[in-house]
């Protein structure tokens, strides 16, 4: 059983945890020490699962632009080297890209370690373990933390070797072959206008070496150098700043569409020439209307989603709606499962920007995202259209509110869950409420022109809610309602809900 000091290092399918001083009471616990256990443990880890010998096995290193990423590189590359495995050391990368790296046939790079911590803050950092089958599971990530507890490392008659390799210019130029190819285009986006904005991240790679590579005019981008301290916005495509930001460089430069990715561009989002946020439920809208055009099938998203999603993928598009759990593994994993069982899926999106696509190894990657839906501008341009014609049709809601109850007695998801199971009864004895069938996570709940969902985070003792409605006589209903039912309870916070 993993101790408390390793177990608070796992977050889901990965590593996170505080890198660097700078935030007063954030203690460092990603210490040489625990990257250099934990990255010994990975090769322990492919090596016991493969029946390799380490020597065999090569792995590649890329990070993001925090401040860390040096220091933690470093002790990562000595441990796996320590332990007789190989070393290509891409230096800046992005998330996708490291796990390409594990399919690209010249390098025969057999597994991948990703140092970000997504869009937290500067101070943290974390790793991320990619082998050719993928990201790894929970699972994995506590097995691998548990060989780091016990100290366990390969043994090898002697230490593996390092090499360097600019990869991401590789990645980019994948990218750009694909667009070429697709559109039937030396230089596709020639006479457009598109605005990126790098958050300071690692992305900043798609405006010069994809989009001004294809002919775009990418000079209205903004924050595309790396930057650690994130000084201009969060690099988070859900953040209200950087979203703002990047609405504002589409309209002050006229561009023709605005581009935005996290830190390590597993996930993006994109603006109109309006700048209008074209994000969470209007992105996964967009999407499906490209995939789904071309094959009708299943969209798996989160548990999140808009009631006008569901109709707009089902009734409109043609296409099932098939919502499921929060957690960019968790669908990624169902989609998987519904393609396995014979039922069509192309598409595992959260609605945080997390896109992956059947047609790219299901791989969460917010540039190939873009790319998609920027092959389809390009095609539409050459239509006299625009690309946010296709969702014209897509209901939003005019009312949102999201909330984050914390929960304060000793045994948080026992609490949780006794929550869980009395709002279940409580709906079905209410007047005008119904509870959502079917419904993999929480209690998502039906009433009038609206709805709320509340769940139990799988970390921290806390319960997120999240409501939609199209009137305010509704909204007032769902607080009043939950307020009274919560007030039942002793051991949560209802303060938040007014």
């Amino acid at each position: 059983m993993l101790s408390k000091e390793w177990a608070a290092l796992k977050n889901g399918s990965d590593i996170r945890g505080v890198a660097s001083e700078g935030i007063p009471g954030a203690a460092i616990n990603l210490t040489d020490e625990a990257v250099a256990a934990i990255a010994k443990g990975f090769v322990v880890f492919l090596t016991e699962k493969n029946n390799m010998k380490p020597e065999d096995v090569t792995i590649s290193i890329g990070h993001d632009s925090r401040i860390s990423a040096q220091r933690i590189k470093n002790a990562c590359i000595r441990a796996i080297t320590e332990s007789g495995a190989n070393v290509i050391d891409f230096g800046l990368c992005t998330t996708p890209a490291m796990f390409m790296s594990t399919v690209d046939e010249e390098l025969n790079v057999f597994a991948s370690i990703m140092l970000t911590a997504s869009h937290l803050p500067f101070n943290r950092n974390g790793m991320k373990f990619f082998t050719r089958e993928g990201g790894l599971e929970g699972s994995d990530i506590a097995e691998i933390l548990a060989y780091a507890q016990d100290g366990a490392s390969t043994s090898s008659a002697k230490a593996g070797e390092v090499t360097t390799f600019e990869y991401l210019s590789r990645y980019a130029k994948h990218i750009a072959e694909i667009i070429q190819k697709e559109t039937g285009l030396s230089m596709p986006f020639d006479g457009m206008k598109i605005a990126v904005d790098a958050g300071n991240g690692a992305g900043g790679f798609y405006a010069e070496k994809v989009l001004a590579a294809l002919g775009a005019d990418v000079s209205g981008s903004c924050f595309l150098e790396p930057d650690g301290t994130f000084p201009n916005h969060i690099p988070n495509p859900e953040d209200k700043d950087a979203m703002a930001a990047i609405s504002k460089a589409v309209l002050d430069s006229n561009s023709d569409l605005g581009v935005i990715f996290d830190t390590d561009v597993d996930r993006a989002a994109i603006v109109d020439d309006t700048g209008r946020e074209i994000n969470k439920n209007k992105l996964i809208a967009l999407i499906a209307a490209v995939l789904l055009e071309e094959k009708k099938g299943t969209i798996v998203t989160d548990s999140v989603t808009s009631t006008g999603l569901a109709e707009f993928i089902n009734n409109e598009l043609g296409g099932v709606h098939h919502r499921f759990k929060r957690g960019y593994k968790n669908v990624i994993n169902e989609a998987k499962r519904l393609n396995a069982e014979g039922a069509y899926s192309p598409l595992a999106i959260e609605t945080s920007g997390h896109a992956a696509l059947l047609e790219n190894y299901f791989l969460d990657d917010g540039a190939y995202l873009v790319t998609k839906l920027l092959i389809k501008a390009v095609k539409m341009r050459g239509e006299g259209r625009k690309l946010t014609e296709l969702i014209a049709n897509l209901k939003e809601p005019k009312l949102a509110a999201g909330h984050r109850l914390n929960l304060t007695g000793e045994d948080f998801k026992a609490d949780g869950q006794t929550i869980l199971d009395e709002l279940k009864k409580a709906v079905e004895a209410a007047d005008g409420m119904s509870l959502e069938e079917p419904n993999y996570e929480g209690v998502r709940v039906n009433l009038g022109d609206g709805w709320f969902l509340l769940r139990l985070s799988l970390h921290d003792p806390l319960m997120p809610l999240d409501i939609q409605c199209d009137s305010q006589e509704c909204l007032d209903a769902i607080y009043s309602f939950l307020k009274n039912f919560l007030s039942g309870f002793n051991f949560i916070d209802i303060a938040p809900l007014g």
